[in-house]
């Protein structure tokens, strides 16, 4: 099975509400947004976004330029149906962000929020993050969050790569100045905790 195939499935198969992810709101995400912002034109994308929350409250926030990316179109309609005529609002992407050429300096502001911790393959990192140095433009910012040390070892059937902060910020490499960084504790929807880092960083010029 493809790995549109496998989440196209997870979509399917299981509502919104219901993936270990799942939060009815992204606080951390939107403080580091907010954060990153500073103006609500500032182009955002948010990577993996799928059926996540953290659209509509960026929309309710008033932020006009949104693009969610998705490797799942079912996971993509479910976020446009709840949105309702909002989702005319924002910019939806059905692509795989390893593979997908996005445009040169497009966005202020990248998030991902487990995403990048599934990407067990090297050469699959190394695209993911072209894409990022390609399509963020110097001195935007950019928000990616992964399972830590202590977080699970697969998630929806899946192998994931778990990281410290510092191992996460290695990835990126020289281009990024990791700004910050903070540990978070996700609890699912059946109340099982997991361990999350995130990694601020900026964009560098060159």
């Amino acid at each position: 099975m493809s790995s549109k195939q496998h989440w196209e499935q997870v979509y399917v198969t299981k509502p919104a509400t219901g993936v270990s992810w799942y939060a009815p709101h992204l606080d951390r995400s939107l403080e580091l947004i907010e954060r990153a912002a500073g103006a609500r034109d500032a182009r955002i994308i948010d990577v993996g976004g799928g059926a996540s929350t953290l659209v509509d409250d960026l929309v309710d926030r008033g932020y006009g330029a949104v693009t969610v990316l998705d490797l799942s179109e079912q996971a993509l309609a479910v976020a446009r149906e709840r949105l309702g005529p909002r989702a005319a609002d924002v910019t939806w992407l059905a692509a795989d962000i390893t593979t997908s050429a996005l445009p040169e300096a497009q966005f202020d502001i990248w998030h991902d929020r487990a995403v990048f911790h599934f990407l067990t393959d090297r050469e699959a990192r190394r695209r993911y993050v072209a894409n990022v140095t390609r399509s963020v433009r110097p001195g935007g910012h950019v928000i990616v969050a992964t399972f830590g040390p202590e977080g699970p070892e697969r998630c929806s059937g899946l192998d994931v790569v778990r990281y410290d902060a510092d191992a996460l910020h290695g990835e990126f490499g020289a281009m990024f100045l990791k700004v910050d960084s903070m540990r978070e504790v996700h609890t699912t929807p059946w109340g099982s905790e997991q361990e999350f880092v995130y990694c601020f960083c900026i964009r560098l010029d060159g």
